[in-house]
This record gives C-alpha cells, structure tokens and sequence, in this order.
C-alpha cells in the first residue's frame, strides 16, 4: 500500500504538470494564432517542458512501482521457501499502476499533439 501511495502521489503531480504545461502551450499557440503577440516560442517551449517533464517522472514512478511489486513478490516467494508462511495469496494488478499507465498514454499524445500540431489534442 506504501507503494501503491507514492505512486498517486506522482500521478497528482504529474497530472499538475502535464496540464499546466498543455494549458500555458495552449494559451501561448492561441494568442499567436490570433496575432495578439508576436513570438511565443519561449513560453511554448516552457510548456512542453513541463509536459515533458510530467512524462519523465510519470515513467520513473511506473518503473519504481514495477521494480517495488517484483522484490515483494520475490520475498514473498523466499518465505515460502524457507517455511516461514504457508499461503499462497495472489496480488492482483494494481488499479493505480493501470491508472498511472493510461496518464502515461494521454501525456504521450499531449507532447505528440504539441510537438507535430496534430491529433486528438492539438490539431490544426
């Protein structure tokens, strides 16, 4: 359950990031396309970094929770051995992991979207 918490604890500020960092491109794409400011190249590029940034730790969680799931399931296998408990309990997938990987998946389309000006989030 430790673990299961710090994961939606990198979920919330990731989701932070990725839509701080869509919105501040959003605004910024629409103020130049109406030609209300000159260059938006700066705050755009802040925008994706955030997003890109939101990507990056949302990744390094998945991989963590991941990582954390195996050794328990490892230990839990040792102690089987050794004697020390007799049940056999099944984990069952994590919601927040599935959770965590579809956000992944929006946040891979927002940068796409952002980078290339095309699909779901983004197009022209």
């Amino acid at each position: 359950m430790s673990a299961d918490r710090t994961l939606m604890s990198v979920i919330r500020t990731s989701l932070s990031l990725i839509g701080f960092g869509f919105t501040i491109y959003q605004i910024f794409q629409k103020l130049y396309d109406a030609q209300v400011i000159k260059r938006a190249a700066a705050p755009r590029n802040f925008g994706v970094g955030l997003v890109v940034l939101g990507i990056t730790m949302l990744t390094l969680g998945i991989i963590y929770q991941i990582a954390f799931m195996l050794e328990l399931r490892r230990q839990r296998q040792q102690l089987k051995r050794d004697g020390l408990i007799h049940a056999e309990s099944h984990f069952p997938v994590s919601l927040t992991l599935l959770v965590a990987m579809a956000l992944l998946v929006v946040g891979i389309f927002a940068i796409l979207s952002m980078v290339y000006h095309t699909g779901p989030f983004g197009g022209v």
